[in-house]
């Protein structure tokens, strides 16, 4: 309900709030939380519950294109090498071990350094530095899958290889990549998070929860409430996510459901 409730905050915070998140105004300088201003203003006087509304927009778009980017991707290299084997299947996974090998913050710092800022960039960078998870895991699953019976049964009966992934193997491997993508949705976000705070992401004076928070560093002890509510919202957001991956476990999960 948390998610939910901030989701469509941020979609229609036009609708929330009347005011416009880059309007300045230097007579309401660091308000504290009221009634007028519920999370206070700004150094500039700008309002913080509309900037932070409208923030939520670059952020979790950012996450949720980049997981799926990384799904699409992952899926396509994760199924071909499991399925294919061979010196295929070897090139593709050193290729993920080597992305691998960096943690995804620092992968995505470095493509976005090369590449230069702004939000595609930042999309898939941090997309492109998930792409190993998902790769990884679905492969693992379509190496058990391709043995199977049915698998045999459906070959042995004259079935295209294209024909048994898309109506054996990609059904079976639904219920963990939409776990995996929950988790992953979390790490795409408090990445996002943490690019926008140093500055490699959406540019001043737009809106977003990291870039408030950096900006909201320096005045936390004369104006607490500035960097408080962005950061607020970020760890709702990715606590949130995270119990919702929780709860699409143990839906999902056979092994994991009670029986009646």
């Amino acid at each position: 309900m948390i998610f939910v409730i901030i989701v469509l905050a941020t979609l229609f915070a036009h609708l929330v709030t009347p005011l416009d998140p880059l309007a300045t105004s230097v007579a309401t300088r660091f308000q504290p939380p009221s009634a007028a201003a519920l999370f206070g203003t700004d150094n500039l006087g700008r309002d913080l519950f509309t900037r932070v509304l409208y923030g939520g927009r670059s952020i979790l778009g950012v996450g949720f294109a980049a997981v799926a980017f990384a799904l699409v991707a992952g899926l396509l290299i994760g199924t071909i090498s499991g399925y294919r084997g061979g010196w295929l299947d070897n090139l593709l996974m050193r290729l993920m071990d080597v992305m691998l090998s960096f943690p995804s913050v620092l992968l995505a710092i470095l493509i976005v350094a090369t590449i230069g800022r702004g939000l595609g960039n930042l999309i898939f960078a941090i997309g492109f530095a998930l792409i190993p998870v998902f790769a990884r895991l679905i492969r693992s699953i379509v190496l058990s899958l391709k043995n199977e019976e049915y698998v045999t049964a459906a070959r042995s009966l004259g079935a295209t290889d294209a024909h048994i992934i898309v109506r054996h193997v990609l059904p079976n491997i639904v219920a963990p990549v939409i776990v995996q993508a929950s988790a992953l949705l979390a790490v795409a976000i408090s990445t996002a998070a943490a690019l926008n705070f140093i500055g490699l992401g959406v540019q001043p004076p737009d809106p977003d929860w990291g870039l408030m928070v950096a900006d909201g560093q320096k005045m936390l002890y004369d104006a607490p409430h500035v960097p408080i509510f962005p950061g607020v919202f970020i760890t709702l957001v990715v606590l949130s996510i995270n119990f919702m991956g929780d709860m699409l476990r143990d839906t999902l999960d056979p092994k994991l459901r009670r029986t009646v």
